[in-house]
């Protein structure tokens, strides 16, 4: 007998504002294109009217031209981006960052707080004794060479003025944004388009989604929250309207993501979490701080702040948040 797939839960904001709505039209057509970029994949589909005068090629040009302007100032694998110039800038100096970078460092280092440093985005030294950066390396590293990197790690070392987009290099401090960077990566080319007069697009960069508008058709934007492999739970689907979702875990890349406090690898018993935020920014770099912890100071920690989140643990446990049972 065939068996029938169970019914996705399905999760909807409980309002959609006038913003969703603005110049909808059910007769322009959704254009597709992609690309890579920031060592990953990137794609949007968007309902784009003619009044825009942009084709797909137009648009995978204008999408492409964006991302490669955050690589050449975030990315720690781009030895000539800002980011790797403040990383060798001398103990003491004032470095005047770009202003997309003083942005999402605004953003690190308060989230940064809010979670006890759970998510640091200074913490390249640790990213780079592990061999997950640039350098590679087929040892994990001895207790003097851990002990090294966490002496010239921590977002607290940081000294910062958001208005003056000013950042001082306190000597041998490595940042690394890979925790965010994507996240923000995904607003700006869904703030790009608006900026051309695209207000209806879904934006995905390296597996992090944000979804503008909806689709000509009334429909929204569907993205659907995949479980881990080997993991049976029921289909979760997500209406993204003027929202973002982003996942960490490492059921598919191994245990990657760092834990800033004891400077190891975050292996316990969560494999997944998933954050839904008004900005992709914010809910990537939430879904790397609640990976971090363990289950019960992640659920806290969600609850404390009225996160959208859902986290699975190994054995298949799914806890999904008030915030995210307020939206089924």
């Amino acid at each position: 007998m065939k068996q029938t797939a169970p019914a996705p839960r399905i999760a909807v904001p409980d309002i959609i504002g006038a913003e969703a709505l603005r110049g909808l039209d059910p007769e322009v057509p959704v254009v597709t294109a992609s690309g890579d970029a920031m060592g990953t994949t990137w794609q949007v589909a968007a309902a784009i009217p003619t009044t825009t005068g942009l084709d797909r090629a137009a648009l995978t040009a204008l999408v492409q031209t964006r991302l490669d302007r955050i690589v050449a100032q975030m990315s720690h694998w781009d030895p000539a981006s800002h980011l790797c110039r403040f990383n060798r800038a001398a103990a003491g100096s004032l470095i005047i960052l770009p202003p997309d970078f003083a942005y999402v460092m605004t953003c690190a280092l308060r989230i940064a707080a809010m979670s006890g440093g759970a998510f640091d985005p200074a913490q390249g030294r640790l990213t780079d004794a592990w061999g997950l950066g640039p350098r590679k390396t087929h040892r994990p590293p001895d207790a003097a060479q851990l002990a090294e990197a966490m002496h010239r790690s921590g977002w607290r070392k940081l000294a910062f003025d958001p208005q003056g987009r000013a950042l001082r290099q306190p000597g041998g401090l490595w940042l690394d944004l890979s925790g965010i960077a994507k996240g923000f990566a995904a607003d700006a080319v869904a703030d790009t388009l608006a900026g051309r007069g695209i207000f209806h697009a879904l934006v995905e960069v390296g597996g992090e989604c944000v979804g503008r508008g909806m689709r000509p058709d009334g429909d929204p934007w569907w993205v659907d929250i995949e479980a881990p492999q080997g993991l049976v739970l029921l289909p979760l689907r997500v209406a993204l309207h003027q929202l973002a979702i982003a996942t960490s875990g490492d059921y598919l890349r191994g245990a990657h993501t760092l834990d800033p406090a004891s400077g190891h690898p975050a292996i316990h018993e969560t494999t997944s979490v998933t954050v839904i935020h008004r900005t992709c920014m914010e809910a990537d770099a939430w879904a790397t701080a609640l990976s971090v912890m363990p289950p019960a100071q992640a659920q806290a920690m969600a609850q404390e702040h009225a996160l959208v989140a859902r986290l699975v643990t190994r054995d298949g446990t799914e806890w999904l948040s008030p915030a995210l049972q307020a939206m089924l």
